[in-house]
């Protein structure tokens, strides 16, 4: 298993990593917003991507996206293939992206919106921070991107204030350790936001 720096080689996974993605948004139920596969290419031929591939096959993928002059980069569309989960390859792809988003954009928030408590996880080891979406980039195109996930309509609802997705930051200011261990404490907090968030769902 190799996890690469995507380029124009890999142009011919973007049907597969477009189709992974939108059939893994109708199994979890939840929101993830759709990309197309001429989306994914853009994203393949700029150098702003990882790509895990078993020999020839389509692993996973996960790309980054630049918003506010560099201020702030998205780790975004992070998804393994079904034939490939459950063996700890997600938390190496999201490693690699962080990786290659510090190295390319040293001084950039980095921040990502998640419903999937598991991305959570990955993210606080990180040394990402749960966040309200103010503190989130205010660029207007990363907002609509969120168009195609079945839960644009609370996001639009709320004015962008919240979301069923969480926001979370990186902030290379802050000065700590960029991988930690998350606690039994921190792991309920993380737990609490998300049924939170699912709750106020159902009442509405």
């Amino acid at each position: 298993m190799e996890i690469l720096v995507a380029n124009e080689s890999h142009f011919k996974y973007a049907q597969v990593i477009s189709d992974t993605i939108t059939e893994s948004a109708k199994v979890r139920g939840t929101g993830i917003a759709q990309r197309t596969p001429e989306y994914i290419i853009k994203r393949l031929q700029n150098g702003n991507a990882v790509i895990a591939l078993d020999g020839d096959t389509f692993a996973g993928f996960c790309y980054i996206e630049v918003w506010g002059n560099k201020n702030f980069v998205a780790n975004s569309g992070l998804i393994v293939h079904p034939d490939y989960r459950n063996q700890g390859l997600a938390k190496k792809i999201k490693k690699s992206i962080f990786e290659l988003s510090r190295k390319k954009f040293p001084d950039a928030k980095i921040f990502g919106i998640t419903t999937g408590l598991a991305v959570m996880k990955m993210n606080y080891e990180l040394g990402y921070k749960p966040v309200t979406f103010s503190e989130l980039t205010d660029d207007p195109e990363f907002w609509k991107g969120c168009q195609t996930c079945k839960n644009f309509d609370i996001l639009t609802r709320t004015e962008r204030n919240m979301c069923l997705c969480t926001g979370m930051l990186y902030n290379p200011t802050n000065k700590k350790p960029e991988s930690k261990k998350l606690n039994g404490k921190a792991f309920k907090r993380l737990k609490s936001i998300k049924e939170t968030l699912f709750l106020k769902k159902k009442t509405k």
